[in-house]
């Protein structure tokens, strides 16, 4: 391929995905988010559990602080704090993500701050620490650490077609999630049924990457959220990766187990 041809491919591969980043719109508040600490279990497709989870939340007024927290077996950490309001619309303010441990291909730890538009990510290489900073146009609909809430908040005739990502790469980069919907599925409540809304979330790499990625394996696969709609919409169930390249884990909400009395 010629040199100039090259250019020509980055530079629409560019413009593409400005353009569709400035065309980003926040999903709408519909429920309020507030208190909650919920109980997690993350497996393997085969069903092996690999680490227990927490979803912790707090807010103040329309600002939310909320936690999502996985220890694994083998000592591994997925450590994830979102900070974002809720006032007419859900707007990422903050993101922090920590990563370490065997389940990963390498450790990260990567900070979103919208303020100043600036993305930090330190990570080992073949032992060796390193860091990339980018100053980035966040998007209004930027979803790190908001994919749940955002997916219990979306309306099934308004569902939009797509919402903002930094991926780490581990080079922080801003790509596309494309959202459909699944169907409906079954599943049971103490033999009571029920059913909930299947999304299907696919990564939209943008431009020259998009074209490229999947040549060489580095499209990353769909991953999937189960959500329970009604009055007060709930997470069900999810089977997504924790990092780009990474496996397909499911996450499960699960109750305690108390120990036996004596």
């Amino acid at each position: 391929m010629k040199l100039r041809t090259i250019f020509t491919l980055v530079f629409i591969g560019a413009a593409l995905l400005r353009t569709s980043t400035a065309s980003s719109e926040p999903v709408a508040v519909r429920h309020l988010e507030g208190l909650v600490h919920g109980f997690l279990s993350l497996r393997s497709p085969e069903g092996k559990t690999l680490a227990s989870g927490d979803l912790i939340q707090r807010a103040t007024g329309d600002r939310v602080t909320t936690r999502l927290v996985f220890r694994f077996k083998d000592g591994s950490i997925h450590d994830e704090t979102a900070v974002f309001s809720q006032r007419g619309h859900f707007l990422l303010l903050s993101d922090h993500l920590v990563q370490k441990g065997p389940a990963f291909e390498r450790a990260i730890d990567m900070t979103i701050d919208r303020q100043s538009g600036q993305v930090t990510v330190r990570y080992t290489d073949e032992g060796k620490e390193k860091s990339e900073v980018e100053r980035l146009e966040l998007p209004p609909d930027l979803a790190n650490g908001l994919i749940i809430t955002l997916l219990k908040n979306v309306r099934r005739g308004a569902i939009p077609k797509s919402v903002s990502f930094v991926a780490a790469t581990p080079k922080p980069r801003l790509v596309k999630l494309e959202i459909t919907v699944g169907g409906a599925e079954s599943f049971s409540v103490a033999g009571s049924p029920r059913k909930a809304t299947h999304y299907v979330l696919k990564v939209d790499i943008g431009g020259l990457s998009g074209l490229v990625a999947p040549l060489v394996g580095k499209q990353p696969p769909d991953s999937h959220v189960w959500i329970l709609e009604g009055e007060a919409p709930a997470f069900v169930k999810s089977e997504a990766f924790l990092y780009m390249g990474g496996p397909i884990w499911r996450t499960d909400l699960v109750s305690p187990i108390w120990a036996p009395t004596r």
